[in-house]
């Protein structure tokens, strides 16, 4: 449990940068060190003297570098117990030098598999050397010091500093944890690659970088966000997003990737309250403010394309959260930044997962990301009357949009924006007069809508209760025993019903 004085190394590492100042301070305490190949070189080149690891071993490094490290004499310094006299025993007689700091880390197994490199390249960034050496440095933390990425490189050098070139037990477990961590955040990588799910369904992931949020969902709940939020957003204005925001921001990125043309929507608790395309993007943010300009205030807004400066001065005048854009023009972010809380974020081109997961009940529960958007093309009309053709972009307008909104819905549009929605009720035809309702109090005229829902139509009310509200197209998935109801109904009375096949419930 006394402190431990550094007195030998084995540094081998890929990543070379930032190793500089360990490299010079490790000199200065005339810490005996070992390497091999080209972290060999590279320390040479710093000025250290260096012992290879094949003079101690007196082995080479062989199958183009695969084996190298995995020795007794290596391995034996690392892992023999310094207040065991068997070890010790052992270690004299078969001239084994103790190791009292590792500095390893890991071939990039992560970033070859987003390259898009071969499978072939992929197994070869699998570490074998790297992560045993890890793990036995790790385990034997009463002795040892691991550090196992470069991005401790600046922490163990102050460490070193302020205690002379020695360790504390409490140090050497610290960083074994951390050790822990690499390793179990690199196999849990390796795994999910390896693993088709259809043999072998286990679920592991690994989250490593993680930012403490000011809450949760309410602020006697505490609140973390899990992930790398840089690699898809750039922050240029505004304070720490929220457990909140990030669940509308998800939700408004999820609804904006489904359409190209230029498209604003507001979101409110996940749900739009607003969405329109246009031929500007400053036209659809006025059609998407004017679906319901009550419910927008304090809401997140995304739009896919660039933010100029009319559309900025038409933004200003509004209380908003968060507004997500892939670009803003300069005289646009100058106006936007008036409000130095308002949260602005530039979206960056990012695959998002296919999987999505939550925790639920004593465990968690996980499924395919819903990636079916229906086209005119997956139309298959059920009444005698074929919806026009102005009517068709409308039910994939509003198809697209009752898509992302809570279940049970009902959403009203035309081709170019919604007028309303009913979300989150026990009950469809409550959430079509919900829908009505909204829309009428706006002063929309609703012979110019069709309806879209996200689940079939057990009975035929809610195609009776569109008809007297003048709507005359309806799209939904279809599947009900009692279909033919709701088709009779709508050809007794001139309306035209399609059916896509395909449910989008969203709990």
């Amino acid at each position: 449990m006394q402190p431990v004085k550094i007195k030998s190394a084995l540094i081998s590492v890929y990543y070379k940068d930032r190793l500089e100042p360990l490299v010079e301070l490790l000199k200065q305490h005339n810490v005996t060190i070992y390497s091999t190949g080209g972290t060999q070189t590279f320390l040479e080149e710093q000025g250290a003297k260096v012992v290879a690891v094949e003079d101690l071993t007196a082995y080479p490094s062989i199958f183009g570098g695969r084996v190298k490290t995995l020795h007794p004499k290596v391995f034996g310094g690392i892992l023999h117990r310094r207040d065991n006299e068997s070890d010790l025993s052992e270690r004299e007689k078969f001239e084994i030098p103790p190791i009292d700091l590792v500095v390893v880390d890991l071939y990039p197994f992560e970033e070859t598999v987003v390259s898009g490199a071969s499978e072939a390249d992929v197994i070869e960034k699998i570490d074998i050397g790297g992560i045993s050496l890890i793990r036995a440095a790790a385990k034997n933390f009463k002795d040892v010091l691991i550090v196992s990425s470069r991005d401790q490189y600046g922490e163990v050098v102050e460490l070193l500093q302020t205690k002379d070139g020695a360790t504390d037990i409490e140090d050497r477990k610290r960083f074994a944890a951390k050790a822990f961590d690499v390793s179990s955040h690199y196999d849990t990588h390796i795994f999910n690659y390896m693993n088709s799910g259809e043999e072998n369904p286990v679920f592991k992931q690994s989250l490593r970088q993680s930012t403490p949020l000011r809450y949760g969902e309410n602020p006697h709940q505490k609140g973390t966000f899990y992930g790398r939020l840089e690699d898809l957003f750039e922050q240029l204005n505004g304070k720490q997003l929220s457990y909140n925001n990030l669940v509308d921001v998800d939700a408004a990125v999820a609804l904006g990737a489904e359409f190209e043309e230029p498209t604003v929507a507001i979101l409110k608790h996940t749900n739009a309250c607003g969405c329109a395309t246009a031929d500007t993007i400053k036209e659809a943010y006025l059609l998407a403010l004017s679906s319901d300009p009550v419910s927008a205030f304090g809401g997140v807004i995304i739009a896919n394309r660039t933010i100029d400066l009319g559309t900025a001065e038409e933004l200003n005048k509004l209380f908003f959260e968060v507004l997500i854009a892939p670009e803003y023009d300069a005289d646009a972010l100058e106006v936007l930044r008036s409000k130095k809380n308002r949260i602005l974020l530039k979206q960056k081109e990012v695959e998002l997962p296919k999987k999505l997961f939550k925790t639920l009940l004593n465990g968690v529960i996980e499924q395919d990301k819903d990636l079916a958007t229906e086209t005119e093309a997956d139309f298959k009309t059920a009444t005698k009357r074929e919806p026009t053709a102005q009517e068709k972009k409308a039910l994939v307008f509003a198809a697209k949009v009752c898509k992302h909104t809570k279940s049970n819905t009902i959403v009203l549009a035309t081709d170019k924006m919604m007028y309303a929605s009913g979300v989150g009720q026990t009950s469809r035809v409550d959430a079509l007069r919900q829908a009505i309702e909204k829309a009428r109090s706006f002063g929309f005229d609703l012979s110019q809508t069709v309806m879209a829902s996200d689940a079939f139509f057990p009975f035929p009310d809610c195609v009776e209760i569109a008809d007297q509200a003048g709507i005359k197209a309806v799209v939904q998935p279809g599947g009900s025993i009692k279909d033919q109801d709701s088709i009779a109904y709508c050809d007794a009375h001139n309306m035209a019903m399609v059916m896509t096949g395909v449910r989008h419930f969203k709990h």
